[in-house]
């Protein structure tokens, strides 16, 4: 008998094959998602009713520009100036300007005038005391007071009023007075409270007009 001849290796694989055929391929799974139960379908056509699509946008994309930088530092400083202007000391425009000075100043005349006299740049000439001095008999005094203040030249005087701690309701009625026949009479062009060691509350300071000479 003939010996059979050998084959090369490669034939050699191709023939194993002829004894182990290949495996069909697997069919792949349905992947496709089931079917929401009726009950499920129901929820969502009644939670989505009403709702339609929006509208194609035909708005290019563009990034939003990016926000300044924050001054931080200069709110810092304005937030200090005004806590700074709010507890510090009111000056004497500032009074004035909010009605709690108890000042007078005759219109048409610079507000420096005033400024002047209230911080005792002017040298008092001469002054009056009211204290224990009736309605009548204060305006009367007054009224003499001045015309002879006029007469000698004077510019500033006091006028002392009292506090009126002993009047009814602690409030002195020629305080109130005194400022009302001064305001009222062309002689004066300001007045205001005097400083405390002047007589503080209970003291005007008085700015009469020059003398005219003939």
């Amino acid at each position: 008998m003939a010996r059979r001849r050998a084959l090369h290796p490669a034939f050699d694989a191709l023939a194993g094959l002829t004894k182990h055929p290949a495996r069909a391929p697997r069919k792949p799974r349905n992947t496709a998602p089931r079917p929401l139960p009726p009950r499920d379908q129901e929820l969502f056509r009644a939670a989505m009713e009403g709702v339609r699509p929006l509208p194609p946008s035909d708005r290019a994309e563009l990034d939003l520009p990016k926000p300044r930088p924050q001054p931080l530092q200069r709110r810092q400083d304005d937030a200090a100036a005004l806590a700074e202007a709010l507890l510090g000391p009111l000056s004497f425009e500032d009074r004035l300007e909010m009605g709690i000075e108890d000042a007078f100043l005759r219109p048409g005349l610079p507000r420096r005038l005033l400024s002047d006299l209230r911080k005792g740049r002017w040298v008092i000439q001469a002054e009056l005391d009211l204290h224990g001095l009736t309605r009548e008999e204060a305006r009367e005094e007054l009224a003499h007071f001045l015309a002879t203040c006029l007469i000698q030249g004077y510019r500033c005087v006091r006028i002392i009023h009292g506090k009126g701690l002993s009047s009814p309701g602690g409030e002195s009625v020629l305080k109130a007075l005194s400022r009302h026949w001064l305001a009222r009479r062309d002689a004066i062009l300001a007045f205001c409270q005097a400083k405390p060691h002047d007589g503080g509350e209970g003291a005007l300071l008085a700015l009469l007009k020059a003398p005219r000479f003939k």
